[in-house]
């Protein structure tokens, strides 16, 4: 992962931490006092609701008292002659539309057959014949009843109350017809809002009265919700109307039903309303609240981007500095690593340097005879100056190979053979081996995929690892290992010692910067924490494994090239 990955991605974690741990309590403030407003709220407006429909069921329920009041009342006091004569029937209907303002629409009496005796009334009925209709056989169960609303021979909506009268040991029936207009306004005016409305539904699914808006009345889902409830009790629907809601199948919109019944239980008293023009004052809330979160949230999340991005910049700042130190520790690494191989170095220029000066001597001494001129002469002048051109390219190679490991570390990321830079550090470090007493071997892999790095920190991995084997070994000598292998996706570098070894206490701190077993002024502690840094910055994974008198081993693990790694942020232990 790239910095400006790494960062990016440490930025958008700090939003969404940040906003979360601000968003969370006004999200449930907004949730637990929405509810709470709700409850109530709702349980307020239900309460008034409920109020209204058993107030004007009572208007209701009292008209069709009256009606059937005033009806038995007559039927009582008015002689049955009165009910025979066509023109006494007219007085007594006159009578009645002038006491209670035109509600009874016509009267008749009807034998106990079905017939009509006589009628008073604005319609022409003739003899009608009732045998068949509900309403008349409702009436030959009891003394009074009062029917459903319906056609009938006239064609248009009414209802009938009928009171049973017995002459001369026949029964009779007294009905009367009522004004559907007046009975129909007691209803059609109660509602609330825009979408408010009340209707009487009879317990068959038959509407009694006009709704305002007849459209999105579902009669079979308010039978089942009032009639088909288990335990229904007419005098519990009395004294506490049904409140239930839905989604109208229609629109989608949210309806909320507020019934209680009356007529004995045949009729329900039914109020519908939308539920967002039912509780106007809770939906604006709700609204409000969702514009103050959304509003909130959009300012958390633009203070928390631009916290965030002061901190990202300044961690990035940090990370930078921090770099620039490792990068100095490595490179006083390198120095120190330089310095532990100056004696073996000197001593490996030494040797050609000295060949050199005895070459050039002899060189001197041919030149200085008079008969230098000799064939001999010149064939040994030209063996010793092949001989010091050789010494020089040996010297040129070791200081050229010195120069190379110490210059500064170069940190482009290149695919490199693994094995080639094993097999120049095991070479650079043979003469301090020989002064140890310790023999260095390799066994490496063969076809070993390239690993992706900086040439100078890989050669700095290689050479601090070897050189603490060499310091392990430095007393008894021993022989040191290097091997390369091929496990699964990823490179292993190995390399073990036959030295002291060390505790697991000791190993567990190996790694530590400034950490070292080694007496007071031969060691610093930063090689084997460079190699850590140095192995975590390229995605690899680095262990040791030890015991005492057993030597060690150190594994490295890198990741082949081109093959990907889970990599620590480039320049992170």
């Amino acid at each position: 992962m790239s910095d400006r990955h790494y960062y990016q991605s440490l930025t958008r974690v700090m939003v969404a931490w940040m906003t979360a741990v601000a968003l969370a309590p006004l999200l449930a403030c907004a949730v637990v006092l929405g509810h709470q407003f709700h409850t109530a709220y709702r349980a307020k407006v239900v309460a008034q609701l409920e109020e209204l429909v058993l107030k004007h069921r009572q208007q209701v329920g009292a008209f069709l008292r009256e009606s059937v009041a005033e009806l038995r009342v007559l039927a009582e006091i008015a002689p049955f002659a009165d009910f025979t004569d066509d023109r006494a029937l007219a007085g007594l209907l006159a009578t009645m539309q002038h006491e209670h303002g035109g509600v009874f629409v016509d009267l008749g009496l009807v034998d106990g057959a079905g017939a009509l005796v006589t009628y008073a009334g604005p319609f022409r009925l003739g003899r009608a014949d009732y045998a068949e209709a509900p309403w008349f056989l409702a009436a030959k169960k009891g003394d009074v009843t009062v029917s459903d609303v319906f056609l009938g021979l006239r064609g248009l909506p009414h209802f009938v109350v009928a009171v049973r009268v017995t002459h001369d040991g026949r029964d009779y029936f007294v009905r009367a017809a009522i004004d559907f207009a007046a009975f129909n306004r007691l209803v059609e005016n109660i509602g609330q809002g825009a979408t408010g409305q009340a209707f009487i539904l009879s317990a068959r699914g038959e509407l009694q009265t006009t709704p305002r808006r007849a459209q999105g009345i579902d009669v079979a889902y308010l039978r089942a919700n009032i009639w088909g409830q288990p335990g229904f009790s007419v005098a519990a629907t009395e004294d506490k109307p049904l409140v239930f809601s839905r989604e109208d199948p229609e629109t989608g919109r949210p309806m909320i039903y507020v019934a209680s019944v009356l007529k004995g239980g045949e009729w329900a008293l039914v109020y519908q309303q939308d539920e967002t023009d039912a509780f106007p004052s809770l939906y604006r809330a709700r609204m409000l609240a969702i514009a103050i979160v959304a509003l909130g949230g959009c300012v958390i999340l633009a203070a928390s981007w631009i916290l965030a991005r002061r901190m990202v910049s300044r961690v990035a700042a940090a990370d930078a500095e921090r770099d620039a130190l490792n990068d100095q520790v490595i490179e006083a690494g390198k120095l120190a690593s330089v310095g532990e191989l100056a004696a073996g170095i000197a001593h490996e220029i030494n040797n050609p340097v000295a060949i050199m000066m005895e070459e050039a001597g002899w060189v001197s001494d041919i030149l200085s005879d008079d008969d230098r001129d000799t064939p001999d002469n010149m064939a040994e002048m030209r063996r010793a100056l092949d001989q010091i051109r050789l010494q020089g390219s040996r010297c040129k190679e070791i200081t050229h190979k010195l120069l190379s490991f110490a210059r500064k570390t170069d940190e482009r990321i290149k695919e490199l053979d693994l094995n080639i830079l094993v097999a120049e550090m095991a070479e650079l470090s043979t003469k301090r081996a020989r002064y140890v007493n310790v023999r260095i071997e390799t066994d490496l892999g063969g076809e070993l995929p390239h690993v992706a790095g900086s040439p100078s920190e890989l050669q700095q991995l290689v050479l601090n690892l070897v050189n603490n084997a060499l310091d392990a070994m430095e007393r008894n000598g021993g022989v040191l290992t290097i091997a390369t292998r091929l496990v699964g996706d990823r490179v292993e570098l190995l390399v073990t010692d036959t030295g002291h070894g060390m505790q697991k206490a000791v190993a567990a701190r190996i790694f530590e910067p400034f950490f070292t077993t080694k007496a007071v002024g031969k060691g610093t502690g930063l090689g084997l924490s460079i190699c850590y840094g140095i192995v975590k910055k390229l995605g690899g994974e680095i262990s040791v494994d030890s015991a005492p008198e057993q030597g060690a081993t150190f594994r490295v693990s890198l990741p082949a090239a081109g093959r990907p790694a889970a990599a620590a942020r480039p320049g992170q232990p």
